[in-house]
């Protein structure tokens, strides 16, 4: 049985993926952590902090906040957990404290659980490789309204994917409403809408002369990051220290 430890277990993916685990016959959730109010009949214990933690978890699931990243790292260092780490928004020093810690646990690292996501990446490389400089790059994500971070994890992971191609020569422009030139070839426009419910939505246009090609996707619902992140938890606790991540999970899978 595979012992999971929820960090933030009170949000909408902690609570997804609680339901999903119940479904399941060889994993468990143990205990949940949570920077929410404890409105939730959790079949576990809950805590407010990783300090307050006395289950010891083969792995963790974070779905939380980078401000608990310092935390949730030691707990898993102290008791060899691996790390399903699913949280965005990380800081350069945040990812620094990731590589650091990746050195005596392993950690399973993703802007998005998503099989689809991961599908589109390759989709978009390809399409990247093949078109050149010739078509103009943008990508759109849509997301709900209780999203902190923008633009969204995902976008960026697209955007570093089609930008590998071009050696890493392209910029990203966020807002171009204080930009007065024409648009530069060299230029990613990555664009944020938040609004809703909206579970994700991630489109990529490339846009020539007289053609655009658009490469979509669109969650439908949450479950899809839960079960993501539940394999990824079943591959992390098989592995040596160092990060790992979607990629390279689907390709040993295959």
């Amino acid at each position: 049985m595979l012992k999971i430890l929820m960090s933030g277990c009170n949000g909408k993916m902690g609570q997804v993926i609680t339901r999903l685990c119940k479904q399941e016959d060889d994993v468990e959730i143990i205990a949940g952590v949570t920077m929410l109010p404890n409105e939730f009949d959790n079949p576990y214990p809950t805590y407010d902090s990783f300090e307050q933690v006395s289950e010891r978890a083969d792995v963790v699931i974070d779905f939380s906040n980078p401000s608990i990243l310092p935390s949730l790292l030691k707990y898993c260092i102290k008791n060899h957990s691996a790390l399903v780490l699913a949280t965005t928004g990380l800081s350069e020093s945040d990812l620094d404290m990731v590589r650091q810690a990746s050195e005596v646990i392993p950690i399973f690292k993703t802007a998005n659980m998503s099989l689809g996501i991961n599908v589109l990446l390759e989709l978009v490389y390809n399409a990247a490789s093949a078109l050149g400089h010739s078509f103009d790059i943008e990508i759109i994500e849509k997301h709900h309204n209780e999203k902190k971070d923008a633009p969204s994890g995902t976008a960026l992971m697209i955007a570093d994917e089609i930008n590998s191609c071009f050696a890493n020569t392209k910029s990203y422009i966020y807002d171009r409403s204080a930009v007065l030139n024409k648009r530069d070839s060299n230029e990613i426009g990555i664009h944020s809408i938040r609004g809703g419910t909206i579970p994700g939505e991630h489109s990529v246009l490339f846009a020539g002369k007289d053609e655009i090609i658009e490469i979509k996707h669109t969650a439908q619902s949450r479950d899809i990051f839960g079960t993501g992140a539940i394999r990824a938890a079943q591959y992390i606790v098989t592995k040596l220290n160092g990060i790992y991540d979607m990629k390279t999970m689907l390709k040993e899978l295959i």
